[in-house]
């Protein structure tokens, strides 16, 4: 589903070259000593890449939001708490939110939910997919079917959980959300029809969010 689009940056990186060795006549290995399946790397690879990001980001914190693991045995779902925007309907909030990341994670986005109840036209608030972030920066790689989003909006490897969470941030910080095929559609039509209710209910639901923080 074509979502919200928020800025982030980029880098690049070029893939190593290759030694081929010298035919030779193949030897039986022992099991233990055969190399991984590809499944196994991937997840190996995830890991040490997603324990880096949560390092950098417990050793130089940034501003509006903290990170964790849910269970320290498993580093594919970590806890983020997002301190509301000032200046923002969001003002004071507390919201708690899971990124779930995939085993082929950075190549394959991760999911964002939100624990914290939300009223946003990008946040689903429904079925199997309630609290989960709907924003182009998490949507799969490649090209949009729908037309809606570049390529370079969408998933990039060489995003991070950082680059993830200051979009989100940006997101909930618009004067006025993004209406482009909502997740939630009851909410973009508070928006367009009553955007003093829509606020007033919004504003509720941070004070609470930062009640059920103190409890």
């Amino acid at each position: 589903m074509p979502a919200a689009r928020a800025s982030t940056g980029s880098n690049s990186g070029s893939n190593p070259s290759r030694d081929y060795p010298s035919a030779t006549a193949p030897t039986s290995r022992p099991a233990s000593a055969r190399t991984s399946t590809p499944n196994q790397s991937n997840t190996a690879n995830s890991s040490l890449i997603l324990r880096r990001q949560l390092l950098d980001l417990q050793k130089h914190p940034v501003d509006g939001f903290s990170a964790g693991l849910v269970d320290e045995s498993n580093i594919l779902e970590w806890q983020i708490v997002i301190i509301g925007p000032a200046d923002t309907l969001y003002e004071g909030a507390i919201l708690k939110a899971r990124l779930i990341f995939p085993e082929e994670y950075p190549i394959l986005p991760p999911r964002m939910v939100f624990d914290t109840e939300m009223w946003h036209p990008n946040v689903y608030n429904k079925g199997d997919k309630k609290g989960e972030v709907c924003v182009s920066i998490l949507h799969q790689p490649g090209e949009d079917e729908w037309g809606y989003e570049d390529a370079g909006e969408r998933w990039l490897p060489v995003h991070s959980v950082e680059s993830v969470l200051i979009s989100v941030i940006s997101l909930l910080s618009a004067d006025v959300p993004d209406l482009n095929s909502p997740a939630n559609v009851d909410a973009a039509k508070e928006v367009r029809e009553d955007f003093p209710g829509y606020k007033k209910k919004v504003k509720r639901l941070a004070r609470k969010s930062a009640e059920e923080a103190c409890d």
